[in-house]
């Protein structure tokens, strides 16, 4: 029983849960996004995650190492000046 109280209390534990599907982050797309979306999943990208912004959002694409984001209006940046985590 002590051994459970202590894991509770542990600072150390992961309790971060697993990550939407793509379909999930695919579903919240804007037309535009995922138009651009499908044009450069045709060159190995796949939709990473949504990064919401203030009155916009970023579709994050992730391929072999490379970072492509999709804006609302569906322009697509290929180098983009972002970090993940």
């Amino acid at each position: 029983m002590a051994d459970v109280m202590a894991e509770d209390n542990n600072p150390f534990i992961d309790r971060r849960t697993s990550s939407p599907d793509s379909d999930y982050w695919w579903s919240r797309l804007s037309l535009a996004q995922k138009f651009s979306a499908s044009n450069l999943g045709k060159f190995g990208y796949e939709l990473a995650f949504i990064r919401n912004m203030q009155q916009s959002s970023q579709a994050v694409l992730l391929c072999a190492g490379g970072i492509a984001v999709v804006t609302d209006e569906g322009e697509i940046d290929t180098s983009p000046n972002i970090q993940l985590r």
